[in-house]
């Protein structure tokens, strides 16, 4: 596996654990101002979940690649046709 392949797994995996982890801790504000959403977050802390969506990727994205390096599963044997009948 190349890393321009893992490059485009991390980037996808990326947004997908981005969207799970920010809800996480989200607080709407006590008094919300005047135009703004009642259920807008007080403190999004995106840098904080930047950094928790980035690391939790690595962590998938190594374990993909271990799997893949191991030997435990085989790319090309993924993209071939199941045998027929």
């Amino acid at each position: 596996m190349g890393w321009v392949t893992l490059a485009a797994i991390y980037f996808t995996v990326w947004w997908i654990v981005l969207f799970a982890v920010l809800p996480f801790g989200v607080r709407p504000p006590e008094q919300p101002e005047p135009g703004t959403a009642a259920s807008a977050p007080a403190r999004p802390m995106l840098a904080r979940k930047f950094l928790w969506t980035s690391l939790i990727t690595a962590g998938i994205v190594g374990v993909v690649w271990a799997v893949f390096a191991t030997g435990l599963l085989d790319w090309q044997a993924l993209m071939r046709p199941p045998d027929g009948p």
